[in-house]
């Protein structure tokens, strides 16, 4: 499934580790199936307790139990019939799985083709990551992931170019599927709310040179007022805690994931200082950046095999 690459060492900890998709030999490049027992003989015994960023989707769908997930630093409770999605660039960390069981899907956004891509947003960094169908989507969900586990284990009775064609359409299918569970009758978001959806990304594009709303007001158009109202219809909160949410999550994964010190984070955040920094964030999380990049790496102490790739 995957190939972990030697992590460095910063802080007294290790960062966070970057993990690429590698394709089983013999398989098709770019996607793998697997059940959730397979997955915990897969998994060596750190990434039970140290977090990682994979640059490849995850599709995690428990049938029994309860299976505990953290990405993004928010720890997510998944039930049977619900499905969890990580997306590349995210930051999760498994929980121990000896209780449940179901079928991890895996994929590189690039094995599916740009139709399907666009449509099921897979570049869209504000996708849930916690997806509860109800009982008919359930059902339809549940028909395409077996449809596409049974493909995957069949390979070599079809030639393999035509095996990587049915795998490739059935797991467009499951995409599409969860892509959309989100949306009143199957509406694409561009119908939910156009200024939203501007801000939103005018955000994505903006938020290490401005943190003022009424920044991204003048540039799109509108009172800071009016996206204020859309970001309270369309996230559930005002227009300058979205932006802070978002600043936020890139402080977290800056400070987990890499070497950078608190004032090359603060430079690239676009902030004056590093003290001006550690206040914002110290404000918003109720920790210094240091005290939240030593909590969430273990100490490579903890982990004598850390110096080796898996």
């Amino acid at each position: 499934m995957v190939k972990n690459r030697q992590p460095s060492r910063a802080g007294g900890g290790q960062s966070i580790r970057e993990v690429p998709f590698a394709a089983p030999v013999g398989v098709p490049a770019g996607a793998e199936v697997m059940s959730f027992d397979l997955l915990r003989s897969r998994l060596p015994p750190r990434s039970l307790v140290e977090p990682q960023r994979p640059s490849f989707h995850h599709l995690l769908a428990p049938d029994k139990g309860v299976l505990r997930h953290s990405v993004d630093f928010t720890e997510y409770a998944v039930a049977a019939g619900a499905w969890l999605w990580v997306r590349p660039g995210q930051v999760q960390q498994w929980d121990a799985m000896d209780a449940t069981e179901g079928t991890a899907v895996f994929f590189e956004a690039d094995f599916l083709d740009t139709v399907t891509t666009g449509a099921a947003r897979l570049d869209d960094p504000y996708a849930p990551v916690a997806l509860e169908p109800d009982a008919e989507d359930g059902r339809a969900l549940r028909r395409a992931r077996d449809h596409l586990a049974r493909e995957w284990e069949g390979f070599g009775r079809l030639p393999p170019a035509v095996h990587t064609a049915t795998v490739r359409h059935l797991l467009a299918v499951l995409v599409l599927r969860l892509a959309h569970l989100d949306h009143p009758a199957g509406r694409p978001p561009a119908e939910l709310d156009d200024t939203f959806l501007r801000f939103r990304d005018a955000v994505e594009e903006g938020f290490t040179r401005s943190r003022r709303v009424e920044d991204y007001a003048r540039l799109l158009g509108y009172s800071p007022r009016t996206l204020t109202r859309a970001a309270s219809a369309g996230a559930g909160v005002g227009a300058k805690e979205f932006i802070d949410r978002r600043i936020v999550l890139e402080a977290k994964r800056l400070l987990a994931h890499g070497d950078r010190s608190a004032v090359q984070i603060s430079q690239h955040l676009g902030f004056s200082s590093a003290t001006n920094f550690s206040k914002y964030f110290h404000q918003r999380t109720g920790q210094s950046p240091i005290a939240f990049r030593t909590a969430v790496r273990p100490p490579a102490a903890r982990h004598p095999t850390a110096g080796r790739p898996d």
